[in-house]
């Protein structure tokens, strides 16, 4: 997620052997950001429009957002973390844009990680939460009404940040939910989001296929709660470490189960 975006993008270097642990038997390199970050020529563009090309239904370009490039990479100490989350939100801007011209109508900026760099300090939170949030926001603010910008969170307590959350002004905003069966949904009973949600009904970190029924009850929770109009059913998180067998038997129940509550709840895409 951070990799191959920092390879495109001035101000980083690489480490040959360079291996972080990070979940399990998952390691990472995390890049190195010695200079100033800048964008120079589109990074996704090209593989976004092909495969747009290629079907009448909207096609999502996908982007790793400013803070958890930032936040998961070995950053210079001479200048704030602040200031090094505003120079990536300047680059990130432009390929966001780039995405738009070429005729992408849907692009998510992708922020798993802004939760892991709250501070410990509970006096430094706050300011850490203005600044991210701000990051974000200049990353996705010059596109055009009509483009629908998603962002996604996974596996993090959000229940005391859920004002900043709103405040990042996402179209949609995708959330795991499957690990703590539904817990944060409590979190959007007391504080109303007007826009879309989607939480994640199966947890792609376990091969364990998922059956509809289960992913039903998922659905049923979420919708006593939220709007069914702008309710977004999706898997918990990115599928790149699952194998192919279960990947497809987990998003056809997935769908399955799509299907399931359209019906129920009367609804038509």
């Amino acid at each position: 997620m951070v990799e191959f975006f920092g390879e495109k993008l001035a101000g980083f270097a690489f480490t040959q052997n360079g291996w972080v642990q990070s979940y399990g038997s998952r390691c990472v390199k995390p890049p190195i950001i010695f200079g100033d970050v800048a964008w120079e020529n589109p990074m996704t563009v090209k593989e976004t429009a092909y495969a747009q090309s290629k079907t009448k239904l909207p096609v999502k370009g996908m982007l790793t957002g400013p803070i958890t490039i930032m936040n998961w990479s070995f950053v210079r100490d001479d200048i704030s973390r602040e200031q090094i989350a505003y120079q990536l939100a300047y680059a990130l801007r432009q390929e966001v844009e780039a995405l738009e011209s070429a005729g992408i109508g849907m692009i998510q900026v992708d922020e798993p990680a802004v939760r892991e760099g709250l501070p410990l300090k509970e006096q430094d939170q706050k300011g850490y939460l203005e600044w991210a949030v701000k990051a974000f926001r200049l990353t996705t603010c010059t596109v055009q009404n009509s483009t629908q910008i998603h962002t996604h969170m996974c596996y993090c307590e959000f229940h005391d940040m859920i004002d900043s959350i709103i405040d990042m002004d996402a179209d949609v905003i995708s959330i795991e939910t499957s690990r703590s069966h539904g817990e944060l949904i409590q979190s959007f009973e007391e504080n109303t989001y007007p826009l879309g949600i989607g939480l994640g009904v199966y947890d792609i970190h376990s091969p364990r296929v998922p059956d509809v029924e289960e992913m039903t009850r998922m659905i049923d929770r979420a919708l006593r709660v939220l709007d069914p109009k702008l309710f977004w059913i999706n898997p918990d998180c990115g599928l790149k470490t699952r194998g192919i067998g279960e990947t497809v038997a987990s998003l056809r129940n997935m769908v399955e189960a799509t299907r399931l509550a359209r019906e129920k709840y009367a609804l038509q895409v």
